[in-house]
């Protein structure tokens, strides 16, 4: 605790060094030029230290202090076109927010951010800024550095926090009931935003979950030491004080079908959720062994029933001492950091491309390198080994080198001849991202899918069927919070007009 609690009183001092001045000659009615908010540092996120998050849950951001994030806010240049919000997938009106911050008006900052945006303490946290609104501020191209943009992300999570703490949240204000009601199937990021969209407009809402927890990714995917479950818990518990009802344990498609949403329990309009949990394996010899999960079930098994905590945990969690992680995502990086804090006593990425073409977000592979994780680059499995009982202990691993770029834009991978090797192991994660869940779209007929099992929709997130809407994972595929909520929104705004015709 010694080293973080140095390291964040240091930069909160650095900070309001820096920020005295610039207040000072502010009240004195002086401007701060543009060339000198360009000179202003980036604020750095203090962060627990390595060796000690490593083998405890809790998150490893400790979040900006009011000076830092005030400092960081004045490095905004409040450009007229705003091109950070074009970035933005719901168009968060992020120069006003930031302007609120400046003025050290954190209150008056998460309001505009929520006129947009119910998640903000969620989407400071997880989303990926620097290749969405950070990756259009011009203050980080002019310094051809997405690195040095404004942080957005960090100055979003930080007046979110300040607000839940201060005990000043405030619920958005719901219009008087109109009598029309709508079925939420999932209460992932999509289902949430939609929940909260409809739920404003006084339309009766309710939520079914198939599990018994609600925050769909944001539980059973995302490891606490990202994204506190309380901070979710805390989303879900305002949605409540809106209105909106929730049942959990409510398999859509088994329990109740769309159809019978409809006509049965007279609902007015139904929106499809559920994401994508249908996990992806590699195909490659041994994959059937004891000792070899897929991350969804790793990572459900850690955060949702939270097997980290043995004492208290009604699941049991495989016992590890070499893991292996296949792939390069986000979710490779979760399960990674996770099985160091189960007790792994090492950890391997194995990633058949470089670093370059991780599609991870370049802050989870720093930490998950500073907490002593070992990245393998241009590396995949040939076949998983097993011993007489089926068990892993260990996997045959093939070289790779980049070729000709593929579909995507990235280098193919290309196979090495001979460069095959054995290297010891008692545990495998895939991580190669996951399939649209097929039981809604098997179970529902006339429900147009693609190939891949994704809904298909038109532009306002409308399906094949009338009154029927669907997005997130589902329709994207394996997506990020913030995109999700995009279509949420879009969907919302149909739906709401749908019901007020």
């Amino acid at each position: 605790m010694g080293h973080e609690l140095h390291t964040k009183i240091q930069l909160e001092a650095e900070a309001r060094s820096l920020l005295k001045p610039l207040l000072d000659r502010k009240a004195a009615g002086e401007k701060i030029t543009p060339r000198e908010r360009m000179a202003i540092p980036p604020q750095e996120m203090p962060a627990q230290d390595p060796i000690v998050r490593g083998k405890n849950m809790n998150e490893v951001a400790l979040g900006y202090s009011e000076d830092q994030a005030r400092l960081e806010a004045e490095r905004c240049l409040s450009c007229k076109n705003e091109p950070c919000v074009n970035g933005c997938p719901v168009g968060v009106p992020i120069p006003q927010f930031l302007a609120e911050i400046r003025k050290g008006d954190f209150k008056g900052a998460v309001d505009i951010i929520k006129q947009t945006n119910l998640l903000p303490a969620v989407c400071g946290r997880v989303c990926p800024q620097e290749s969405q609104c950070q990756a259009e501020c011009l203050l980080g191209k002019s310094l051809k550095s997405v690195d040095k943009a404004v942080a957005i992300g960090r100055l979003e999570r930080f007046v979110a926090d300040w607000e839940r703490e201060q005990g000043k949240v405030t619920i958005p204000p719901v219009k008087p009931k109109t009598g029309k009601k709508a079925a939420i199937i999932g209460s992932g990021p999509a289902g949430l935003t939609v929940a909260a969209d409809i739920a404003r407009e006084g339309h009766s809402v309710t939520i079914f979950e198939a599990f018994h927890k609600t925050g769909g990714v944001m539980v059973y995917g995302i490891p606490e030491f990202r994204l506190p479950k309380a901070i979710v818990q805390a989303e879900v518990d305002n949605l409540k004080k809106m209105g909106v009802q929730i049942e959990t344990n409510f398999l859509a498609g088994r329990t109740r079908t769309v159809k019978e949403f409809l006509e049965d329990d007279g609902y007015d309009a139904v929106f499809i959720g559920v994401g994508a949990g249908l996990p992806k394996f590699l195909g490659c010899p041994g994959e059937n062994l004891v000792g070899v999960f897929s991350a969804n079930e790793y990572l459900t098994r850690a955060n949702l029933m939270k097997a980290y905590d043995p004492g208290k945990a009604a699941t049991p969690m495989y016992s590890s001492k070499i893991v292996t992680v296949i792939g390069g995502g986000n979710v490779a990086m979760d399960a990674a950091r996770m099985a160091l804090r189960l007790g792994a006593e090492q950890v391997y990425v194995i990633y058949r491309r470089t670093r370059d073409e991780m599609p991870a977000r370049a802050e989870e592979v720093e930490h998950a390198m500073e907490e002593g994780i070992v990245f393998n680059f241009l590396r995949n499995p040939a076949r998983i080994l097993g011993n007489d009982q089926g068990q892993v202990i260990g996997m045959e691993v093939r070289k790779y080198e980049l070729g000709e770029p593929d579909k995507s834009g990235r280098r193919s991978p290309v196979a090495i001849p001979g460069s095959e090797y054995v290297f010891d192991c008692d545990t495998v994660i895939v991580a190669l991202g996951n399939e649209s869940n097929p039981l809604l779209v098997r179970s529902t007929a006339n429900l147009e899918a693609d190939r891949k099992g994704r809904i298909v929709v038109n532009a306002d997130q409308k399906t094949s069927l009338d009154r029927v809407y669907a997005g997130g994972d589902i329709v994207l595929g394996a997506a990020t919070v913030i995109l999700a909520m995009g279509e949420g929104r879009r969907a919302a705004t149909a739906i709401n007009k749908l019901l007020a015709g």
